[in-house]
């Protein structure tokens, strides 16, 4: 009878120690935080590349430009092109008036020309006088005229080709003084220094053209572009510009083409720092397009980007840079939990980091850091949704 009641007893007991337990591993179940869900990215091989690219936006610019404005100042009487035009070096693009000019250049060539038929005169008067002293000479040698009169012949002689080389330096002069005024005319016109097109045109005809005078911003009264060769000027900030040659590689993207990039190389870096008020120093650096078709026309002043390639390794391991953390760590799921290791890294940008010690390809690391709850030790999985 006693070993039936204790029997009894001790199955109470364990059935108690069952139900307790089965509350414990409820209250458990009920109350156990939920799996952090992540994004997760395998590592694999690839490129990855050291690069910098511009501070501010860039700007397309033409390889030659010019700004034109007369040396003088007056009224506009020719204006031969118009905003758009295709012009020619030499061609003329605007005049100035200068009938003043004209009447004082024809007067010139007059005096020229007057100067010109007195040479003549003189000269061949001079010819004359020349020959009779030699006569008087003979005539002296054999007798037949005195010394006073081969004296009078020389004197006459030496005389009249004094008057020819005096006409000679007036016709000189005269040339000059018709030079003079073309140089003169020259400055109440605009013409092109090389072939391009008309960007602006400051000015109607009958209006008054002003020069730029030094520090006064006066706006030119044609703008000449030759968009037929064109470059990118970014500025790059000063902690960069050391790490920038001549010959590099870069990208060049443009806002009026999204999406798209074009090869091309760095062919200028300024000797300077440029400081401007609230804004970061910067160094202006040019770059060109390997193709200059590949991006079909552009219009000089659109916005544009340079990347620097400073260094280039391919087929290496690499992970996202958004997953590092601080130290060199990494977070992989392996499991069902959250596990961190630190690795070593390498080359690296804003898109890739290169890894060359602690992990392997195809390790499972996770990318959504910023997520809460994700850390090292805590159970996750993987979000589905990013599979899809």
């Amino acid at each position: 009878m006693a070993d039936t009641a204790a029997r009894n007893w001790l199955r109470r007991g364990i059935i108690l120690l069952l139900a307790v337990g089965a509350l414990v591993a409820l209250g458990w179940w009920l109350t156990r935080p939920e799996p952090v869900v992540v994004l997760v990215s395998p590592v694999g091989r690839g490129i990855v590349e050291a690069s910098v690219a511009n501070t501010r936006a860039g700007t397309v610019e033409a390889c030659q430009r010019t700004r034109l404005s007369t040396i003088a100042g007056g009224r506009i009487e020719v204006l031969a092109v118009k905003e758009g035009d295709r012009v020619s070096k030499g061609q003329l693009l605007m005049r100035l008036w200068n009938d003043d000019l004209k009447a004082e250049q024809a007067f010139a060539r007059a005096q020229l020309a007057t100067s010109r038929s007195r040479v003549n005169e003189a000269c061949t008067m001079a010819d004359l006088a020349r020959r009779e002293a030699r006569r008087q000479q003979e005539l002296f040698e054999q007798g037949f005229v005195s010394t006073g009169r081969l004296d009078t012949a020389n004197a006459e002689a030496k005389a009249r080709a004094a008057g020819c080389a005096t006409a000679k330096a007036d016709v000189a002069q005269a040339q000059a003084r018709v030079e003079v005024v073309g140089v003169a005319e020259q400055r109440s016109m605009l013409v092109a220094p090389f072939d391009g097109t008309i960007a602006k045109i400051v000015g109607e005809v009958g209006e008054y053209s002003t020069p730029s005078p030094p520090g006064v911003p006066t706006p030119p009264a044609i703008d000449l572009i030759d968009d037929s060769c064109l470059y990118i000027q970014a500025p790059m900030d000063e902690v960069d510009a050391p790490k920038i040659r001549p010959g590099q590689s870069v990208r060049i993207s443009l806002d009026a083409l999204p999406g798209q990039s074009f090869p091309g190389t760095v062919r200028r870096i300024a000797p300077y720092v440029t400081a401007v008020e609230k804004q970061a120093r910067t160094v202006e650096v040019e770059a060109v397009f390997d193709d200059p078709k590949a991006a079909g026309r552009l219009l000089i002043g659109y916005s544009a980007d340079i990347e620097v390639i400073l260094d280039l390794r391919e087929n290496v391991l690499r992970v996202p840079t958004s997953a590092l953390l601080q130290g060199g760590r990494v977070l992989l799921l392996e499991g069902g939990q959250l596990i961190e290791r630190t690795v070593k890294t390498g080359l690296a940008n804003w898109e890739y980091t290169e890894i060359t010690d602690g992990l392997n390809a195809g390790d499972r690391i996770v990318t959504s850091l910023d997520r809460d709850g994700v850390k090292p030790g805590a159970a996750a999985v993987e979000d589905s949704s990013a599979k899809r």
